[in-house]
């Protein structure tokens, strides 16, 4: 059975790019654009693992992924965050809310694949 992936992204060029991407490579993928609503559909979708922009319409990516790391349905769900910035202090601050990879836009097809291929065996 192939692993579900919710792609939390408000960018319309890289949700085709990395859904492309994940379907071509045998994963079920999920969208959703804005961060207003983002932790009922990742409750609503139970994704094995999750793709969660940092910068989205109505709330970061950041105060999603601490609010999803406080509920039980959420401690599991293995988190790559995006972003268009990749200070030291973004970076050190996705780990501390539990954030279980980080990656830097732009990013190359193979570092996306690869990187979710070792978080869904993780």
């Amino acid at each position: 059975m192939s692993k579900h992936v919710l792609l939390i992204e408000d960018e319309p060029n890289i949700i085709e790019a990395v859904s492309f991407l994940l379907s071509r490579d045998g994963y079920n993928v999920s969208t959703h654009s804005n961060g207003h609503d983002a932790l009922e559909v990742i409750e609503a979708k139970q994704p094995d693992l999750l793709i969660l922009d940092v910068m989205l319409p109505g709330r970061s990516g950041f105060d999603i992924l601490a609010d999803l790391r406080g509920r039980e349905t959420g401690e599991g769900i293995p988190v790559l965050m995006l972003t268009a910035r990749g200070q030291t202090k973004d970076r050190e601050m996705a780990q501390r809310i539990g954030a279980t990879r980080f990656m830097t836009k732009p990013f190359s097809n193979a570092e996306i694949i690869e990187t979710l291929n070792e978080m869904s065996l993780a």
